[in-house]
């Protein structure tokens, strides 16, 4: 049964969190401030997941209040920073179940609200409803009417909806996939997506009311990407810069229920060419993976494995059977072993983009920006217009182009 909490004791945490993220300059605006402090959001997270971390293959323990500790314990998280997974559905193709839903940290979904830059009688539309926490800090801000959600799962849709009409909040929710919008109640002045994308979809951008803005993940066939804020023209064109700071994601869901992992692609059986790389793999791991993941085709798998010597190797692999292996560990004069083969040379791809990052003075991701038409999506660096320019890779096979 779920534990009654004092108003005096959840008041008291929310307006610690609020003087945390006020310190931090997240929380600024005062307007904000008031919604933080008026929903409740242990309301919104009656439950929470961790990883069990003896647990081989992953398993997840799911956390409930039922005591006094474990009350404690529950609403120091739920009033802290911290993301909490609230859902999870069957990873069928591997026996093991995978994260479908969270409430998103209160520091990152501040500083997404604060970016969205709203004013009283905006239209906003809300892609992810999730447990319904930010629907709710949205409606008191901008009232009921005029916040909109749409979420794939019914069952997430349906528990979002008892919590803020229990709290008094009524703004429209739809189950649907969120890639489609929701024309009937087009247009927005914003969007907001708490879920990570390919591209941006073509209902968005018509469904933007000319000078509004969209806040998305978007991300490339590495899994790299980062919060985008995009301004609509007069024409149906988004574009905008990636934000300073990091924020991601669960993928956008198709359909609910259980969920099916990409295909690991086949390797070619054409023989590998062997030789040494300058580049350190580890650098996918940092801020030039997003420049990397636009020289590579759509449908990439990355891994890494500990090789016959327990030393790292890194792993690439393409949907037309092209596959490279690098060792993480350099030799004596800085070089990697490598292996590659296939139609593709991916780690020769890898290797143009590192020398043209460099060349470009490591650029850091506000300095890229994306330009996204209902056909076609162009990331830049630092101007739209006369800056470097690519085409940004999708799952329907379009390729990247050099700048």
């Amino acid at each position: 049964m779920k534990p009654t909490v004092a108003e005096a004791t959840w008041r008291a945490l929310v307006q610690q969190l609020a003087d945390d993220l006020a310190s931090q300059e997240i929380l600024r605006s005062p307007s904000w401030r008031d919604a933080l402090l008026a929903v409740p959001r242990h309301e919104f997270v009656p439950r929470y997941y961790l990883k069990d971390p003896d647990a081989r293959p992953l398993r997840w323990i799911r956390h409930e209040a039922h005591d006094a500790d474990s009350t404690q314990r529950w609403l120091e998280l739920v009033y802290s920073p911290t993301t909490l997974i609230t859902d999870l559905a069957d990873k069928i193709d591997r026996g093991i179940q995978a994260p479908v839903s969270s409430s998103t940290s209160p520091r990152l979904m501040i500083r997404m609200l604060e970016a969205l830059e709203v004013s009283a009688e905006m239209g906003v539309l809300e892609i992810g409803t999730g447990t319904g926490y930010n629907a709710a800090l949205l409606s008191h801000r901008l009232g009921s009417r005029n916040v909109c959600s749409i979420d794939i799962d019914p069952d997430l849709v349906s528990a979002a909806r008892e919590r803020l009409a229990r709290l008094g909040y009524h703004p429209t929710l739809v189950v649907g996939d969120g890639a489609a919008g929701l024309a009937e109640r087009a247009p927005f002045d914003r969007i907001i997506a708490t879920c990570a994308l390919y591209a941006i979809p073509a209902a968005w951008i018509d469904q933007l009311r000319p000078g509004g803005l969209a806040l998305a993940h978007i991300e490339g066939p590495l899994g790299a990407g980062n919060l985008l804020a995009l301004r609509r023209g007069a024409s149906p064109v988004l574009q905008g810069r990636f934000l300073p700071w990091w924020g991601c994601f669960m993928r956008r869901r198709a359909t609910a229920g259980p969920t099916v992992g990409a295909p690991l692609p086949a390797r070619t059986k054409e023989p590998a060419a062997t030789r040494r790389t300058a580049v350190d793999p580890a650098e996918l791991e940092q801020s030039f993976q997003f420049l990397a993941q636009l020289y590579l085709p759509p449908g990439m798998f990355r891994s890494i494995s500990l090789d016959d010597n327990e030393v790292a190797v890194s792993h690439l692999r393409a949907s037309d059977g092209s596959w490279c292996e690098v060792n993480r560990q350099p030799d004596a004069h800085g070089f990697h072993a490598m292996r590659e083969a296939g139609p593709t040379p991916l780690w020769s791809e890898v290797e143009t983009a590192w020398e043209l990052w460099r060349e470009l003075g490591a650029p850091a991701w506000h300095e890229f920006g994306l330009t996204a038409t209902p056909t076609e999506h162009h990331v830049w660096l630092r101007d739209p217009q006369d800056g470097p320019r690519w085409t940004l890779p999708t799952p329907d096979g379009s390729e990247g182009t050099r700048p």
